[in-house]
């Protein structure tokens, strides 16, 4: 699979618009209707049964070895694998052999960008907001490239995340601005997530059927 990979074999959305009757129009009907539709996706994923979660999750996996080098982007933000998420542990443990460094997200100001503190393997992590691991100390790093999860997404490459806003501040903020490879599961695929101004779109998008978008040189 490569950046330039946008095979859909049978990989129709799955369709979670009849959480409302009507298309929502306002940001309050819209936002309400994200809350809606993130509920309904998490709860679908984790009930998934782990080993499926798995399978599913070695295509993406094999395009992030072949696109996301140390070589290429010294210095990448991951995340740690939280809700039935794909989970990144052992290719973060590979690009730290490979002589890359891996920052985490860290929530340091509530409606304000995130930092990326360095992960170090054998660290012991402490708990962050959301009770998300972090590491623990504030060692922070600017990463090249994003590697984010997504709760949904759609064919514009918008992100449905957890609804907290810390990626759109956080990217609208860099300079320069990180490259984003958003991943998830195909049937997470929604037909719009009507978009706003503050959300900004992946990359890429990387599924366990298709890759959809390029990386900017």
């Amino acid at each position: 699979m490569t950046e330039h990979d946008a095979r859909r074999e049978n990989a129709s959305p799955v369709c979670y618009a009849g959480e409302f009757e009507a298309t929502p129009a306002t940001w309050p009907e819209i936002r309400s209707w994200r809350k809606a539709t993130r509920d309904a996706i998490l709860a679908r994923r984790m009930a998934r049964p782990v080993e499926e979660r798995r399978g599913l999750s070695e295509p993406v996996i094999a395009y992030l070895r072949a696109t996301v080098t140390a070589a290429r982007y010294p210095v990448i933000g991951l995340y740690w694998p939280i809700r039935g998420e794909i989970d990144l542990r052992e290719f973060a443990r590979e690009f730290v052999a490979a002589g890359g460094t891996v920052g985490l997200p860290v929530v340091v100001q509530d409606a304000a960008p995130v930092e990326f503190w360095r992960w170090r393997q054998g660290v012991a992590l402490k708990r962050g907001h959301w009770n998300i691991p972090v590491p623990p100390d504030r060692d922070g790093v600017w990463p090249q490239l994003l590697v984010v999860p997504l709760v949904g997404f759609d064919a514009g490459n918008y992100r449905l995340g957890y609804g907290g806003g810390f990626y759109d501040r956080t990217l609208a903020a860099a300079t320069p601005r990180p490259r984003t490879i958003g991943i998830a599961f195909t049937d997470v695929e929604l037909p719009t997530i009507h978009p706003q101004p503050h959300d900004i779109p992946m990359d890429v998008i990387a599924t366990d059927r298709f890759v959809r978008g390029t990386l900017p040189p």
